[in-house]
């Protein structure tokens, strides 16, 4: 087609009509509310965040910002609603560790994590806690090894799920630790945890926002964090790291994407007002007082964050036959 056939011009037309259509959608966004899904239920570290995002950003962006909560699979079935979801910045999803983790473990997902998903902001890293019962000898990072390495196999570690992010930190610490230990899915944390103080389970790599009260409680001895450096709210603890596994560092973290194809204006006036809401004091206590990091990296830190990490817990999935289906 030659650039003077009146084709051409009205091609063109067209494509500025529909940019200029986008680009005035983009800026008018949000003029209705805006769902947040979810991928856990009510009552977890998730949600919680959730809960305490969910008013500020709802100020900022003029409308309401509504809680899903959309639980099942590991996450699955929240990031499939949204995967599918229209791509026009009412439909964003709260996802957690699993979002990474998923694509590891798991050979068939209704979605594709990278390509159906397109990253927003990292809201928040959560360091796990390695928790055990009082009445177990146990004290240090040290102490687990030395038992791990007597009796291999017979120290049990208790999980909230086949795949969960706390069966996935004590798989790494067994792998870095050169020990093996026996796996206790749970149905959740809570039941977990109500094992552990029990006696049943000696070991769990708990999150640190539902671990705390039974620590500072005296019902958990906690033993090390998982993070880089200690947890604000537990300084007398060390880390696994410095504890005796150099290189060991795992959290669980929540971050915020949107459909694949929602324009890029949305996701970027996304982006900034979770930053806003985020460096606000009254929601960094809030937050900080769970245990959380706070940490609101914006898309493209948020991309190279989530592909490392997929990267990670495939190569620990495959090194130890960890598969889901």
């Amino acid at each position: 087609m030659h650039l003077s056939d009146p084709r051409w011009t009205r091609g063109l037309a067209a494509a500025a009509i529909a940019l200029c259509a986008v680009a005035a959608h983009a800026q008018a966004w949000p003029t209705k509310p805006v769902k947040l899904v979810v991928s856990y239920p009510p009552g977890g570290t998730l949600d919680a965040v959730a809960r305490i995002v969910a008013t500020p950003l709802s100020q900022r962006l003029g409308q309401p910002v509504v809680v899903d909560n959309r639980a099942g699979a590991g996450g699955a079935i929240g990031g499939d609603l949204v995967a599918k979801s229209a791509p026009d910045g009412y439909t964003v999803l709260l996802d957690a560790s699993n979002h990474a983790q998923n694509p590891a473990l798991r050979s068939k997902m209704p979605f594709d994590t990278l390509r159906d998903l397109a990253p927003v902001s990292l809201l928040v890293k959560v360091p796990n806690v390695l928790v055990v019962n009082p009445a177990t000898p146990i004290r240090t990072v040290q102490d687990l090894i030395a038992q791990a390495r007597a009796k291999p196999g017979e120290i049990n570690f208790a999980s909230s799920g086949n795949g969960s992010a706390q069966h996935l930190a004590a798989e790494q610490f067994s792998a870095m630790a050169g020990v093996r230990m026996t796996h206790v899915a749970y149905k959740g944390g809570g039941p977990a945890l109500t094992d552990v103080m029990a006696g049943q389970v000696p070991v769990f790599f708990g999150s640190l926002a539902s671990s705390l009260a039974y620590i500072q409680g005296g019902k958990l001895r906690a033993v090390a964090v998982t993070g880089r450096a200690r947890a604000a709210v537990l300084p007398e603890v060390p880390t696994v790291a410095e504890a005796g596994l150099p290189a060991y560092e795992v959290y669980e973290w929540n971050a915020v994407f949107v459909p694949a194809g929602t324009p890029p204006a949305i996701t970027e006036r996304l982006s900034r007002e979770l930053t806003a809401v985020l460096q606000t004091p009254e929601v960094r206590q809030r937050l900080e007082a769970t245990g959380a990091e706070v940490i609101g990296a914006g898309p493209a830190e948020l991309d190279a964050f989530r592909r490392a990490e997929i990267t990670r817990w495939t190569k620990l999935a495959r090194d130890n036959r960890i598969q889901l289906d």
